[in-house]
């Protein structure tokens, strides 16, 4: 049996992940296959419940699927963009539970640029990112708190501004400002990491 094929491989994801945004089955179950047992565990760390990781994993690849078409690679790694959606969908679930938790997004930005160093490490720490991910995933750490969460919602759950505004609790107008100048300062971040 050849080793040669990692199922973790970036590359490899990418291709299922593609493949899937055109309703390829066969393609997000070997996709599915390779990257739940890392999600599954990811998600476990968030919610320390194993029948709520399930549920949320299950919801994450609902979601995955319906956004397969909306990936665009060259943003973030398919891991990387995976386990944003998977985060997502826990923390949602945290939010409409009863239990009052506070969401540390700074803790896991920084447990996101530790697993940049580590590669051997799990499960968060195994998001393997490209070089263009790491560059983005710095830049949105550089990013304020609500705007660093504004940008997510709308370029990784692919929500409208309106939408998440409603999310937020926030005006549009807010919402639309805030995702200009992050922009802004993605695009600026971005061309000052490409000249180092």
């Amino acid at each position: 049996m050849s080793t040669d094929v990692n199922p973790l491989d970036p590359q490899q994801l990418r291709i299922w992940l593609l493949a899937a945004g055109k309703r390829d089955a066969g393609a997000f179950r070997s996709l599915y296959d390779a990257t739940s047992p890392k999600l599954f565990g990811f998600a476990l760390r968030i919610l320390h419940k194993r029948e709520l990781a399930e549920e949320v994993l299950q919801e994450g690849y609902v979601a995955i699927w319906n956004n397969a078409a909306n990936y665009q690679s060259h943003l973030a790694a398919p891991m990387t963009w995976m386990a944003t959606i998977v985060r997502n969908k826990a923390f949602d679930h945290l939010r409409r539970s009863d239990t009052a938790v506070e969401i540390d997004a700074e803790q896991f930005d920084s447990e996101v640029m530790n697993a940049l160093q580590d590669p051997q490490a799990t499960p968060i720490e195994a998001l393997q990112m490209s070089g263009d991910a790491k560059a983005l995933a710095w830049c949105m750490s550089a990013l304020e708190g609500m705007h660093r969460q504004v940008v997510a919602l709308a370029y990784y759950h692919d929500l409208s501004h309106s939408e998440v505004a409603e999310q937020m609790k926030l005006p549009v107008g807010t919402v639309k400002t805030w995702i200009r100048r992050s922009l802004e300062k993605l695009r600026t971040c971005l061309a000052k990491r490409e000249q180092t």
